[in-house]
């Protein structure tokens, strides 16, 4: 039974966010992060009107989300630097991740680099596969950790 407060899909999570709270957002957007289908986004904003009904804390809320995506995006770029290519494709390819578009991809991470992993967060497909890319491409991990923190901290912030 969905949530009277939260409309459609968000209502549907709402069971979820009333019996594991702070994890359930923890939970989805570490998983959507590495690249699992998972309703990470639909999670936060669904936490986000939680938390301005006084159910949830706001800024418990952002830690949680920042905490939990940057973690998520450092298991895509150890997927990614540790499994390479063949790992990548041999799963990538039950949600849409060619040769192709990973060449195409890795090109242009190689040109952008750092931008890339910040506006990454803001693109669905995008922000699940950051990550990986990130270490296909042999992009530093302290760099990518910077990027990765900055742009978590953006994208839930938004």
């Amino acid at each position: 039974m969905s949530d009277p407060m939260l409309p459609g899909v968000f209502g549907d999570l709402a069971p979820f966010l009333d019996s594991y709270g702070y994890l359930a957002v923890a939970a989805l957007l570490f998983v959507e992060d590495f690249g699992v289908p998972a309703p990470g986004e639909t999670i936060l904003i669904a936490a986000a009107v939680y938390a301005g009904a006084g159910r949830l804390n706001l800024a418990a809320v952002v830690a949680v989300g920042v905490v939990a995506a940057t973690a998520g995006d450092n298991v895509g770029f150890a997927i990614g630097h540790f499994g390479g290519r063949a790992l990548v494709l041999r799963f990538g390819r039950h949600v849409g991740i060619t040769d192709a578009r990973l060449d195409r991809a890795e090109r242009f991470f190689s040109r952008h680099g750092g931008k890339v992993v910040v506006a990454a967060r803001f693109v669905e497909g995008l922000r699940q596969i950051n990550g990986v890319v990130a270490g296909l491409a042999n992009m530093p991990w302290r760099r990518f950790l910077v990027f990765n923190l900055l742009g978590a901290a953006l994208w839930v912030g938004t």
